[in-house]
C-alpha cells in the first residue's frame, strides 16, 4: 500500500508544493487508487499534478465528513474526473458552523448545491460496507471513550436553531492488506480512541498495522491552543499503545501542542504527516 499526502497543513521538504489547512490522502491498494478527501481547495489537485498523479484516473473517493477542509476540493476533483464515485456520511441535521468567543460565526461545510449539482456521483453510507475487496467504510463511532473538546466549537444551524454537531456524518474507512489493519480518519470528531475502537470490534482478531489521520485535539487553530489537559491527551497516546497499534500517524487538527504532548508519551511509534509524504505500508 503507497499513501502519498497530497494535503496536510505543512510542507515538510517537498519543493513547490501548497501547503494549507486540510487533509487529502491518495491511497493506491491493490491496483486502485483511492482519495481520501481533498482539502479546502483546488490545492489538493496542483500537488498531483506535480507530484504525476493523475486524478482523471481515481474511480473511487471517500469524504470523511462534511466539512470544507476536507470537502472543498470536490467541485475541482469533479472538473478532472468524469465517473469516480463519492462515498460520504448522510448529511448533518443543518449547515455545520465554526462558533467561539461569542463573536466568530463561519459557515465550515459542503460548497452550497454541490449535493444536488452532482447528485449522480454521491453515494451516501449509512451503514458498514465494503467499497472495493478488503477496503471498508465505518459510519457508526462507538462511544467508549469522550468525544475530543474541541468539538464544543462545531454547531449545525437548521434555521434559527443553534446545536452542537453530533457528528453523525463522521466516516472512518479501514483497510486490511497481508492481514493487518491500516485505519484512516479525517478530523476524528468522534475521537480517535473511538474510531479505532469502532474497526477492532468489527474485526478483532485482525492486527492494527497503522493509524493515519487527523485526531482534532487542537482547541482554537488560530491561537494554536490545545483542547484538553495534558495528562488527557498524554493518555491518549498511552491508551495506543496499549491496543495496541503498530504505527501512527497524525497532523492537520491535531495541532502542535497536542503532538508534542503524544510524542513524548509514543515515541518514535508516532510520525508527523506533511504535505508531499509518501509512505509505503
Amino acid at each position: 500500500m503507497k499513501i502519498t499526502t497530497l494535503i496536510e497543513n505543512t510542507n515538510g521538504e517537498s519543493d513547490g508544493l501548497v501547503a494549507e489547512h486540510g487533509l487529502s490522502l491518495l491511497i493506491s491498494f491493490q491496483g486502485s487508487d483511492i482519495l481520501f478527501d481533498t482539502g479546502a481547495s483546488d490545492a489538493f489537485a496542483k500537488n498531483a499534478d506535480i507530484l504525476g498523479i493523475d486524478l482523471g484516473s481515481v474511480r473511487t473517493a471517500v469524504i470523511s465528513h462534511h466539512h470544507y477542509d476536507h470537502a472543498g476540493g470536490l467541485p475541482k476533483f469533479f472538473s478532472l474526473n468524469s465517473d469516480a464515485k463519492v462515498y460520504l456520511g448522510v448529511p448533518p441535521d443543518g449547515d455545520p458552523y465554526f462558533k467561539a468567543l461569542g463573536l466568530i460565526k463561519r459557515y465550515i461545510g459542503l460548497e452550497a448545491g454541490l449535493l444536488e449539482t452532482y447528485s449522480d456521483r454521491f453515494v451516501f453510507v449509512d451503514a458498514f460496507l465494503e467499497i472495493l475487496p478488503n477496503v471498508f467504510l465505518h459510519p457508526h463511532i462507538v462511544q467508549n471513550h469522550p468525544r475530543p473538546k474541541g468539538n464544543r466549537y462545531l454547531y449545525v444551524k437548521r434555521d434559527a436553531e443553534w446545536k452542537l454537531d453530533d457528528f453523525r456524518h463522521e466516516l472512518v474507512m479501514a483497510i486490511i492488506e497481508d492481514g493487518e489493519l491500516v485505519i484512516f480518519t479525517g478530523c476524528s470528531h468522534s475521537g480517535m480512541l473511538n474510531i479505532v475502537d469502532t474497526v477492532a470490534e468489527k474485526f478483532p482478531d485482525t492486527p492494527i498495522k497503522a493509524v493515519i489521520g487527523g485526531f482534532h485535539l487542537v482547541g482554537l487553530p488560530f491561537l494554536n491552543t490545545m483542547a484538553g489537559s495534558q495528562s488527557e491527551v498524554e493518555g491518549i497516546g498511552r491508551e495506543v499503545l496499549m491496543i495496541p497499534v503498530g504505527e501512527t500517524y497524525t497532523g492537520h487538527c491535531t495541532g502542535q501542542k497536542a503532538f508534542d504532548a503524544l510524542k513524548g508519551v509514543m515515541g518514535d511509534q508516532l510520525h508527523a504527516l506533511h504535505t508531499g509524504m509518501t509512505l509505503q505500508l
